[in-house]
């Protein structure tokens, strides 16, 4: 009886064991390890944005009251006390100074009592944020119906016509944000462009200058003379536009020089996982959980939509933050960028 015959060396590998050699080779660590991030940083943008979006609720919305100053208290109190905390009531001298108030971006909305009738009226400004807006009337008329009173609401600042709801300026920064960190990482994926060694990097960083600025002229373009959404405000727009470009993309050459890889999930992670639910450009910060509330005019997303909403909106008011903490990331993502470089040289030498 003869022995079942086995395949000797010099047979080709039967269709199984080719498939094992395949899967082994498709199948590496590294590829293992890049899946498992992608769904990480699905998960946390289904996560960060469900978050941030599933129940907007008012949270210590500013608003400012004018009464007569016995009243005042009163109602700066009732308003205070009411159960959890959705508005933050200050008194104020009069319409003059609630007008001015809601205008500077100090309060979301005003409250004027009539002290002499039933009718009083609110001040709201919704070219600061219509869902905020919303949310102070439907307040206000809850609690003047619970008194037996009328409240007649007055928009003293719309969005213009072309800009629907007011949300032009979130777009336009999202637009500027996502280019900036795109051309930073197409830099870094191109051809002969790695690794990236100090002489490089300074080339990089001198390129993404006159990108920047192209990139604020074509988005000032877009907004105002071709869709007439933001008219009015084109070369601050192109300022704007230039210093967010140059906050995403030099962030974004610090990391991924520093980090590789792990430099581009971390800037997807920073920009658009948290960056943009909590710019303030679907739902304000008065209407974000906590966490969102608080980090976001920390990050370049929330710091252009305030500092573009505000310049053509309120007469560049409350901006001075917004502006330096886009200065910071511009300024900060070069610096790093140029100091991982050399931080890479001396723990390994690039050959120029």
């Amino acid at each position: 009886m003869n022995a079942p015959s086995t395949p000797s060396e010099g047979q080709p590998p039967t269709a199984p064991s080719r498939f094992a050699a395949e899967f082994k080779d498709a199948v590496t660590l590294r590829a293992f390890g890049l899946v498992l991030g992608g769904l990480l940083v699905q998960l946390a943008f289904v996560v960060s944005y469900v978050g941030a979006f599933h129940s907007p609720t008012p949270h210590r919305i500013p608003v400012a009251v004018v009464a007569p100053q016995q009243a005042a208290a009163k109602i700066v109190g009732q308003l205070n006390a009411l159960d959890g905390d959705p508005v933050k009531a200050t008194a104020v001298a009069d319409a003059a100074a609630a007008r001015q108030s809601v205008l500077t971006r100090k309060s979301d909305a005003a409250f004027l009592f009539d002290a002499t009738g039933t009718k009083d009226t609110l001040l709201v400004a919704s070219a600061g944020g219509p869902s905020v807006s919303q949310t102070a009337t439907q307040i206000a008329q809850e609690i003047e119906a619970a008194q037996k009173r009328q409240v007649t609401v007055t928009d003293i600042r719309s969005p213009n016509s072309g800009d629907g709801r007011g949300m032009t300026s979130f777009y336009l920064v999202l637009g500027w944000v996502i280019g900036g960190y795109l051309t930073a990482t197409i830099m870094g994926m191109a051809s002969g462009s790695r690794p990236a060694n100090r002489p490089r990097t300074l080339i990089r960083l001198a390129v993404l200058v006159p990108y920047a600025v192209v990139s604020g002229l074509a988005g000032a373009l877009i907004v105002g003379p071709v869709y007439d959404a933001l008219g009015g405000h084109f070369w601050a727009l192109t300022g704007i536009g230039t210093l967010v470009v140059l906050a995403s993309s030099a962030t974004a050459l610090a990391l991924q020089t520093l980090l590789g890889l792990l430099g581009t999930g971390l800037v997807v992670l920073l920009f658009v996982v948290l960056g943009n639910p909590s710019s303030g450009g679907v739902y304000p910060a008065p209407l974000l959980p906590a966490f969102w509330s608080a980090i976001g005019q920390a990050l370049p997303p929330g710091a252009g939509t305030t500092l573009v909403r505000n310049t053509v909106y309120f007469s560049g008011h409350a901006t001075t933050a917004a502006l330096w903490v886009l200065v910071a990331y511009a300024v900060g993502g070069a610096v790093a960028a140029w100091g991982a470089s050399w931080w890479r040289e001396r723990r390994q030498p690039v050959p120029a």
